[in-house]
């Protein structure tokens, strides 16, 4: 009797994993697809190109900077544009080797500044993009370019993101960077990262007037001046661990029309050959991401348990028991679960086998999760470069 009980409650958890696939395929925005890629391209006239500021906030960038900064001084812009590199307090002299790059190779003007270390109640990050934002205002553009100093963008990127939000009307337009995928763990981890994004935030539904669904991505974010200063960028989200996040509900929330999509050819060059490495990038701001909520964060970790590790274990527990519904249940909803995660495996061009690790995938970010509220819990916050951040309202409290 008891073992009944058990296998009719794994054919219940499994179907109910199987109704939440169901939900999350048809449902939740086409999340799964990767087709969202910068809308249509329709030039401006000639002489008719706006001015570009672009800023580049950077602190102990110099690994990555030869790879990245580069790519921005040789943009085939042919409006104004200008690059702003902030040195966030780097001890690795990054301002001074992003100078002998803009010396060797030419290209973009480049101006590099330092804002000092950011007070209470900023990240160092939009600390350095309000450094930039202000000696960018000197030239009046009409867009900024916000851009991490990982990402290598291709020789049109800044013309094409220009021209896509003329031709759309967007106010901000947002790629996210393809990551790199060399090492074993990346090949694991990094698909799934961008594909448990795209699931919060369906990118349909991002650029919908009539939804609340708001993101971009962090690492390349065209802007227009005029809808930073009504959203109040940045100040008005300078306490925001996951600013890329905040920035488009901002731009949204005042009005502004906002895009999201995958990039073709931009790229980052930051690499993450360990999961220790891919571990702190997502720790730093998962329980962020949770409003620093207990309910929130046992709500998710059950849902991760239901919807991605049930499938296996009723799929396990048929085989092991004969029982034939959590067999055909837990296989129809890992079914689903692997097709939709295919077509994030072609975009970064894996195996179509590593669906089948999902769940393993799906159990580290668990962890992850966990990790990331136990951090908190202990005093360490997100911490990010030798800066670790309360959560706002403890700041507030310290302030």
């Amino acid at each position: 009797m008891g073992q009944t009980a058990r296998v009719s409650a794994i054919v219940w958890s499994a179907a109910g994993s199987l109704v939440a696939w169901l939900w999350l395929l048809l449902g939740q925005g086409f999340y799964w697809r990767t087709d969202v890629r910068l809308p249509p391209r329709q030039d401006p006239e000639p002489g008719d190109w706006p001015s570009v500021c672009v800023v580049v906030p950077a602190r102990d960038e110099a690994a990555v900077l030869p790879r990245s900064l580069p790519s921005l001084l040789a943009q085939d812009y042919p409006g104004r544009a200008e690059v702003f590199l902030v040195d966030d307090g780097s001890t690795d002299g990054t301002g001074r080797l992003a100078r002998e790059l803009a010396d060797r190779h030419g290209g973009l003007p480049l101006t590099v500044g330092s804002p000092g270390e950011p007070p209470a109640g900023w990240t160092g990050k939009l600390w350095a993009v309000r450094h930039g934002i202000g000696l960018a205002r000197a030239r009046e553009p009409e867009y900024l370019l916000l851009t991490d100093a990982d990402i290598a963008h291709a020789p049109d990127s800044l013309r094409e993101l220009v021209a896509a939000s003329r031709s759309g009307g967007f106010d901000l337009v947002s790629q996210m960077a393809r990551l790199r995928v060399d090492s074993l763990w990346e090949r694991l981890v990094v698909p799934a990262f961008v594909y448990f994004f795209a699931q919060l935030y369906p990118f349909r539904r991002i650029a919908m007037w009539r939804t609340r669904t708001a993101a971009a991505a962090g690492g390349c974010v065209l802007l227009r001046t005029q809808a930073a200063e009504r959203a109040g960028i940045p100040d008005s989200i300078r306490q925001a661990v996951i600013d890329d996040v905040a920035l488009a509900r901002a731009v949204k929330d005042s009005g502004g029309h906002i895009w999201l999509g995958l990039a073709d050819r931009v790229d980052s060059v930051r690499p993450y050959p360990r999961l220790h490495d891919l571990w702190g990038m997502v720790t730093r701001s998962a329980y962020a991401q949770l409003r620093y909520s207990p309910p929130l964060l046992v709500g998710t970790v059950l849902g991760l348990a239901l919807v991605y590790l049930m499938p296996s274990v009723a799929i396990l527990a048929g085989i092991l028991t004969g029982d034939h519904a959590a067999l055909l249940t837990g296989t129809a909803a890992k079914v689903v679960m692997t097709v939709t995660y295919l077509p994030m495996l072609r975009y970064y061009r894996q195996p179509p086998w590593l669906a089948l690790l999902l769940p393993v995938t799906a159990f580290l970010y668990l962890l992850m999760t966990v990790d990331s509220a136990v951090r908190h819990a202990r005093g360490r916050g997100a911490a990010w470069k030798g800066r670790t951040y309360a959560r706002p309202d403890a700041a507030l409290e310290e302030g």
